[in-house]
């Protein structure tokens, strides 16, 4: 690779993170985004989706073993951004650093609508009045979520981002039991009109959604790199995909069950505030950007780091003002775009197709260097590449006309 100020000593130092801590963090990373549209990507296709759900878990679980493999190649490798470099140089880095950084920026952008959204559903009447300025519930309630995540802004070691990582995940487990408990006791029950086994007129939209789901993979770098023992990553990894995708699953096949074609892009939008599952569910939900925000950051945060001088990258001031001006920059986007539906469609069509399945195996293929005999891996790997390309172009195509009309 070419020398720059982004180079890291040939020996790695370990991190500080445990394995579980590790596990919390990746399993919040993938429970992210797509946790409460899931439902809704399950009414899209029907219930001969889920064989696509499972086989997008299998390869981007794949892929994001690939990624390991890619860093283990090499130590100077620490980020994903390195991984391109040292397949495809300085260009295939700028590259990936770019599409990298936009991916986890909407999805920061994503957290802030969520809340927004949710928020509003709770208090329908609730406005800010500044003068002559006044901002509908929606808006305001962006800004009072990125006033309160500022505080995480403050957390830049990992190993202490876990204990919120691990908030996050047990969240998801309360907004299932809860999800439940409005069918099961609260008079929805579990046999909504609508349920289809394939819909392929907006299959295209589910498999986009589904991708969304497991659209973690820029994180796995900064997990490896912050373990105590690097060499658990593996079962970091199953444990956290296993874990995911059990969630997933769940929520995914109640939501549908429970609402059937009517199922909203939010779970949450569909649950009744008058009944208590409901507010502890929706209550829940608004821990989600404050457990993840600072996780999705931490990349973007990185990248501008490596880009300083030595005088300036290690300066905690520093750093915590990259934080802040990005949690700043969020919020502003996301008060002038809340249209939470575009904004995932274009995150799963363009960003994550590429970072998890496109940039792993390309990365990958080149890296190692493979003789290539057309062996059971190798035609896995082209396979996951033909998928992503595929499921990137046609739903690039849906989006985009989704919106027109």
């Amino acid at each position: 690779m070419a020398d720059n100020g982004l180079r890291i000593p040939l020996t790695r130092t370990p991190g500080s993170s445990s394995f579980m801590k590790a596990s919390f963090n990746g399993t919040n990373s993938f429970l992210g985004i797509g946790f409460l549209t899931i439902p809704y990507a399950l009414s899209s296709g029907g219930w001969l989706s889920l064989v696509l759900f499972f086989s997008i878990a299998a390869m981007t679980f794949y892929t994001g073993l690939l990624i390991v493999r890619c860093m283990e190649v090499d130590p100077s490798i620490s980020s994903y951004f390195d991984i391109a470099e040292r397949a495809f140089g300085m260009k295939g880095r700028m590259i990936v650093m770019f599409m990298m950084n936009a991916e986890m920026y909407l999805i920061a952008i994503g957290f802030l609508i969520l809340e927004g959204d949710n928020l509003q559903k709770l208090f329908p009447e609730f406005m800010i009045k500044l003068g002559e300025l006044t901002l509908d519930g929606k808006q305001s309630f962006v800004i009072i979520t990125g006033l309160l995540l500022s505080p995480s802004m403050l957390l830049t070691d990992l190993s202490m981002l876990s204990y919120i990582s691990a908030t996050g995940v047990f969240s998801c487990l309360v907004i299932v039991v809860s999800i439940f408990c409005v069918g099961a006791f609260d008079g929805v029950g579990f046999h909504a009109e609508g349920s289809v086994l394939l819909n392929v007129d907006t299959l295209p939209t589910a498999v986009g959604l589904y991708i969304v789901s497991f659209g973690g993979h820029p994180v796995i770098p900064s997990i490896y790199m912050s373990m105590r023992d690097s060499c658990q990553i593996s079962k970091v990894l199953v444990f956290s995909f296993v874990l995911a995708t059990l969630n997933y699953m769940t929520i995914a096949i109640l939501g549908y069950l429970m609402y059937g074609d009517g199922v909203e892009s939010e779970i949450t939008l569909n649950l009744p505030t008058s009944k208590v599952s409901g507010r502890v569910a929706i209550y829940t939900t608004l821990l989600i950007p404050v457990t993840r925000y600072s996780l999705v950051v931490a990349p973007i945060a990185t990248a501008i780091e490596g880009g300083l001088s030595e005088k300036y990258k290690n300066q905690k001031p520093v750093r915590l003002l990259i934080r802040v001006a990005l949690l700043i920059s969020t919020v502003i986007v996301a008060y002038v775009f809340p249209y939470y539906e575009s904004l995932m469609a274009i995150v799963g069509s363009v960003f994550v197709v590429s970072a998890s399945f496109l940039l792993p195996c390309l990365c990958y293929l080149k890296i190692s260097d493979l003789n290539w005999n057309w062996n059971c891996e190798q035609m896995g790997v082209v396979g996951i590449i033909v998928f992503g390309i595929f499921a990137g172009v046609l739903g690039t195509y849906s989006s985009i006309s989704e919106l027109i009309t």
